[in-house]
């Protein structure tokens, strides 16, 4: 049975051991927020995630989502879940108190988030959308614009949309053709958008599309991109939707996965011109568009931390449950999870999940930093952190999630080749996480050129650090010297990986290009090992909280990252500093 459990006891380990939240809570911003309610606001997320989510999670994705008359028309059961979902409030979780919010952390939206992905990542997409809208329309509208669309948004009666791929186009943005004329106080807008996920459907009263066009005498290249607030439904004088505006839905993908989230095409103008309102300067919007992308790039992160713990929970079930063979030492036939190869397996699901979730709840703690921290230096040391771990969480977190949803699929084997387990649903779905919201080599040319070489590396050494630190407090430690062990030569692998390139780079142009997914792995499988090692050093003293059984599977869970995960820093670390040769100098015609 495919059913899903929230993981509360290590999302509050995770939360207030390595997250960073107790910094958080010390800023004014959250002066009114306590850890009781955090508490209690997370475990009633889980409860909406699996009585409400996780039950449409299998015939969401065989119903699937179509277009007709020129409307989307969603799966059964979730139209209802959205109406939930509104009423319970939890589109507002960290929303600003200004538009209706209820003001918690980053840090307490992001594990309730993983949860929702985990029930039903299709469901959940739409409300992770209409995060990343808030965020650019807070930062870049005009007042009347967040008074007219933020509340709205904030509550979930309405949902956004990021509206930024064509055809012709791609990731390459600096191609995209879609216009927009100037019209009075507002601007129309035609050209066809594709890859528009949640671009159109019931569950809201209005969509809202944050669009990409180009003005007409805008320059060429991504410099003359402008970003624009096109609604589904005009607002009437009381600020309520009204005449339909003049977008819409062509069709949706079929895709490998995500089947019951609509990813549209969608025609704007086919009557004249959609009517659009600017948002941020001209020819600003790729730029405003980042601050929208770079929030969503965190939760699809979190997507493959929550598309991974779904495909362990299965895992663990079917292993633990599933009677096959002879094991050495057990006397007839044994459950699998008695085979040493089964449980390799599952402890290579279960410690890069749990170095994953270490690192993606540290990463959100650091949005709210950014935001309210009030001394200016800290400020700067989480905003430069902040940008130096987004590509990484996005990058390293869903490309673990291919191998960890594909060991869910081998340890049930044909089994889990199988529609009807779900296992399969979760490597499909999984798929689509190193591809969207820039692929894995654009985060990691993003890490390497904006993140290390354009700062001279000043916020990863500040990194490695604090890693340095964890590995001296791992050596005061008697019973930690051999994580000890372990950690540093892998810390000063990625030192040296870094100096590498900050040397080479200079020299020759396509050295980064030919590294830079070698050293976001690298960083990633680092940075796990560095929450693994503060994960044990929360746990040592015998006294813990968390209890003598959490206590003795958190050490022995770390000790296995440390001695089966850790040592490929030194695989990714030879690829990064093997020079551009070997990727470029074959000629394309061998291919």
């Amino acid at each position: 049975m495919n059913e899903y459990t929230p993981p509360l006891k290590e999302m509050r380990f995770t939360l207030s051991e390595l997250s960073g939240l107790d910094k958080v809570l010390s800023l004014a911003a959250f002066a009114d927020v306590d850890a009781e309610t955090i508490d209690q606001v997370v475990e009633e997320a889980g409860k909406f995630a699996r009585d409400v989510l996780a039950p449409l999670n299998i015939p969401g994705d065989r119903a699937g989502c179509r277009v007709e008359d020129g409307a989307v028309q969603v799966a059964d059961g979730f139209a209802e879940a959205y109406r939930q979902f509104v009423d319970n409030g939890w589109q507002a979780l960290a929303g600003s108190a200004s538009y209706g919010g209820m003001g918690f952390p980053e840090g307490v939206a992001v594990a309730s988030f993983e949860m929702w992905q985990s029930a039903n990542m299709a469901f959940s997409l739409c409300p992770m959308l209409t995060s990343g809208a808030i965020t650019a329309i807070e930062a870049h509208g005009t007042e009347a614009m967040r008074k007219s669309f933020l509340p709205k948004l904030v509550s979930g009666e309405w949902s956004g949309t990021m509206v930024l791929t064509e055809p012709q186009a791609g990731s390459d943005l600096a191609a995209i053709t879609t216009k927009a004329v100037p019209e009075g106080d507002h601007y129309l807008i035609t050209g066809t958008k594709i890859y528009i996920t949640w671009g159109d459907h019931p569950m809201a009263a209005n969509v809202i599309h944050l669009v990409l066009a180009r003005l007409p005498d805008a320059p060429e290249g991504v410099r003359g991109i402008s970003m624009f607030v096109v609604p589904k439904f005009l607002l009437d004088e009381n600020g309520e939707p009204g005449k339909r505006n003049d977008a819409g839905p062509v069709s949706v993908e079929h895709k490998l996965g995500i089947h019951a989230s609509p990813t549209c095409v969608m025609n704007f103008g086919d009557q004249g011109g959609a009517v659009g309102y600017l948002i941020g300067e001209e020819n600003k919007g790729l730029a405003n568009m980042f601050t929208m992308m770079n929030h969503a790039r965190i939760e699809v992160g979190v997507q493959g931390l929550a598309l991974s713990e779904r495909a362990y929970q299965l895992a663990r079930s079917y292993a633990l449950e599933r009677v096959q063979g002879h094991a050495p030492g057990h006397k007839g036939r044994v459950t699998i999870v008695k085979h040493p190869d089964v449980r390799r397996m599952l402890l290579l699901m279960k410690s890069q999940i749990e170095a994953m979730r270490g690192a993606a709840y540290y990463t959100a703690a650091l949005l709210d930093l950014k935001k309210y921290e009030k001394d200016a230096e800290r400020q700067s040391i989480a905003n430069a952190r902040l940008g130096l771990l987004t590509p990484v969480i996005k990058g390293w977190l869903t490309e673990a999630a291919q191998e960890i949803t594909s060991l869910g699929v081998q340890i049930q084997g044909g089994m889990g080749y199988v529609e009807e387990t779900g296992a399969a649903q979760h490597m499909r779905d999984a798929r689509i996480l190193p591809i969207y919201e820039g692929t894995t080599g654009i985060q990691a040319n993003d890490f390497v050129g904006r993140k290390i070489l354009a700062d001279e590396g000043r916020a990863i050494q500040l990194l490695l650090a604090d890693m340095r630190s964890t590995v001296e407090a791992l050596n005061e430690d008697t019973s930690l010297h051999d994580l000890a062990q372990s950690l540093a030569p892998a810390v000063d692998g990625l030192a040296k990986s870094v100096d590498w390139l900050l040397l080479h780079a200079k020299d020759d142009p396509e050295v980064p290009g030919a590294a830079s997914v070698s050293l976001l792995m690298l960083a990633g499988t680092v940075i796990g090992g560095w929450v693994m090692a503060r994960s044990a050093l929360a746990v040592a003293d015998q006294s813990t909280t968390h209890g003598s059984d959490f206590r003795e599977a958190k050490l022995a869970t770390v000790n296995f990252y440390m001695q089966h995960v850790l040592p490929r820093w030194a695989g990714y670390a030879g690829a990064a500093c093997a020079g551009k040769d070997s990727v470029m100098r074959i000629d394309e015609r061998a291919f």
